[in-house]
């Protein structure tokens, strides 16, 4: 891993492929075993969730369905507090036990916009698995039940993460170079 610069941003080697991996493994495994007694649909959180999604479904052995929601709250590397519903649920989930994928948790004003579109749905319960948590910044109640790592608050890129549409093909995380 070496530094990248992306636009007008310098980002270093923060956490490796394989730390990753390693992560996500032993999150599907605890989902394998907290839920197998449900049929979970799985609401991946585009566009950022898009490749930790794949690799965490992949290791997900339990029955299970898949769907897509697009939300919206960032403009360059600061959360604009305004969420923006783009593309919507089409299943029917009344009753359904929810698995909320997320890249990162860091306000949680997205989590929590997310969170009350589906309790309005009448779902039997929901559960949030996040690949990054930063607590210093999460200031919402609701509980992150799956978190593969906890991170300061800092800005991050790669494995689905961007700076201004960038960066989000990596397969490391990089965090933003201080000056």
């Amino acid at each position: 891993m070496q530094r990248v610069t992306l636009k007008d941003k310098t980002f270093v080697p923060y956490i490796t492929a394989d730390k990753i991996a390693e992560s996500v493994r032993l999150m599907a495994q605890k989902i394998n075993t907290d839920l197998a007694s449900d049929m979970p649909l799985f609401l991946v959180v585009l566009n950022g969730s898009f490749m930790f999604a794949a690799d965490l479904l992949k290791e997900v052995t339990i029955p299970c369905e898949i769907s897509f929601i697009k939300l919206a709250s960032y403009h360059g590397t600061s959360s604009t507090g305004t969420v923006t519903e783009m593309i919507g649920l089409t299943e029917e989930i009344k009753g359904r036990t929810i698995v909320v994928v997320e890249d990162i948790v860091d306000t949680g004003v997205t989590l929590e916009k997310l969170m009350t579109l589906l309790i309005k749905k009448e779902v039997k319960q929901v559960k949030v698995a996040s690949f990054l948590l930063k607590p210093e910044a999460y200031t919402k109640a609701m509980v992150v039940d799956y978190v593969g790592m906890e991170i300061p608050n800092e800005f991050v890129v790669g494995y689905g993460l961007d700076y201004d549409g960038l960066g989000r093909n990596m397969k490391e995380i990089y965090v933003l170079e201080k000056k």
